[in-house]
């Protein structure tokens, strides 16, 4: 079952429960999804692949993680709230993010490959890195690993 169908689904779901944050996050999940399917037909494309779809969930959480940010920063914690449930819908249809652990062997991993030494090679690190982790791993935890282990 493709990731919109999916979403169809909960959606269905959502609506005979009467559920109205789960509703309108999976509803906004669909119509960026849609605009994404629209904006490669172009390219002669008539569906996302899943690493498209994966792409735009990862986009769609980053926003609700910076608008969390944003909020508690603005003291707007009922805000941030709403924002938090809303992260938690999204996640749902994220691969399984790997634990700080898993995350910082594959940095080391990458760190060998690139044979980097330096923050210098920070560059060299961060587009394997983002390659292998997209989806997996949030990209400013990545970027702070790749960072505490070049200077370290």
């Amino acid at each position: 079952m493709s990731l919109k169908d999916s979403i169809t689904k909960d959606i269905q779901a959502a609506m005979k429960s009467k559920d109205k944050v789960r509703l309108e996050t999976l509803r906004s999940i669909k119509k960026v999804l849609l605009e994404k399917e629209v904006s490669v037909r172009p390219l002669g494309q008539t569906d996302l692949t899943e690493a498209q779809e994966t792409e735009v969930l990862v986009q769609v959480a980053k926003q609700r993680r910076d608008s969390i940010e944003q909020y508690q920063n603005a003291k707007r914690d009922d805000l941030a709230q709403q924002e938090a449930q809303e992260l938690a819908i999204v996640e749902e249809f994220l691969p399984q993010q790997l634990s700080d652990d898993e995350v910082a062997q594959a940095i080391d991993s990458i760190i060998a490959q690139v044979g980097a030494t330096s923050a210098k090679d920070m560059g060299k690190v961060m587009g394997p890195a983002m390659q292998q982790l997209k989806g997996k791993a949030d990209g400013k935890k990545v970027q702070e690993f790749v960072k505490s282990k070049l200077n370290g």
